[in-house]
């Protein structure tokens, strides 16, 4: 039997952060998470520091020719690197999903936007799927659950790539939701929107976390963890809200969204 060429390839280890800019502006310590993990897996990180935001929300506001010039500032600065790795699955879904078809008038630029979604990745997928990691050395003591972000499951296949690395996180249970792929109702512009919409969705799944009797609550997208996080502060929930990341590397003492940070670990 013949094996292909692309299994003899080496994996990426020259890797480059994409860290967002909801991580940038409200939670650097996912950024931190994800280059701990990635470096533990062998890879060499570096964070260009010309980067800017992905254009999300000028794409979903129709702004093409925004997204366009964000696009190719995007790609500049993530030139030549083996692979881009993102903490987000809308972010990872934004470079490897929606780039290329913004430059379809363009061959030269489309060539450069389809070779970085070539390269583009989620991070929770990258270091299994592409890294082959099948455990990590952390500890949380705790129970919790999982929401499946739209972006991450939808346009990236992101389902069991987390279940299966935080079943190796030692003091760990995980119950899981009734409906943990339904949207919590963010949606990036959409809870701007459709503002009585989305409160009513993050409702359904606040209900639905409070449930599983869950004392953590954990995504791999930032913007869906900030608002479950301020619909469970608002109800008085105690559960704390974390991304996924943090947890699987061994940043779980950390004070959880939402919560100040009084120096205590």
């Amino acid at each position: 039997m013949s094996t292909s060429i692309e299994n003899h390839r080496p994996p990426p280890r020259r890797v480059a952060l994409f860290v967002t800019c909801l991580v940038d502006l409200f939670r650097p310590t996912v950024g931190f998470a994800a280059v701990k993990l990635l470096e533990e897996a062998g890879c060499t990180v570096e964070v260009p520091p010309l980067q800017v935001c992905c254009g999300q929300p000028a794409y979903n506001t129709g702004d093409r020719a925004t997204t366009r010039a964000i696009a190719i500032q995007v790609m500049d600065a993530f030139d030549g690197y083996d692979a881009v790795v993102a903490p987000s699955g809308s972010c990872g879904g934004m470079l490897s999903h929606h780039y290329p078809a913004l430059f379809d008038d363009d061959p030269a630029l489309k060539a450069r936007a389809e070779d970085l979604a070539a390269r583009s990745h989620e991070l929770i997928s990258f270091l299994v799927d592409v890294l082959h990691v099948d455990k990590v050395a952390a500890r949380y003591d705790g129970t919790v659950t999982y929401h499946d972000s739209c972006s991450g499951l939808r346009e990236l296949g992101v389902k069991q790539q987390p279940r299966q690395l935080l079943g190796s996180v030692k003091g760990l249970a995980l119950r899981e939701m009734k409906t943990p792929e339904v949207c919590c109702g963010f949606g990036g512009t959409f809870c701007v929107k459709y503002p009585e919409i989305s409160n009513a969705m993050v409702g359904e799944k606040s209900a639905d976390i409070a449930a599983t009797g869950a004392d953590t609550l954990l995504a791999g997208d930032l913007g869906c963890l900030m608002n479950m996080a301020g619909k469970l502060q608002r109800e008085g929930s105690a559960v704390r809200v974390r991304h996924v990341a943090e947890v699987l590397a061994g940043m779980g003492n950390l004070p959880a969204i939402g919560e100040p940070d009084t120096g205590a670990r």
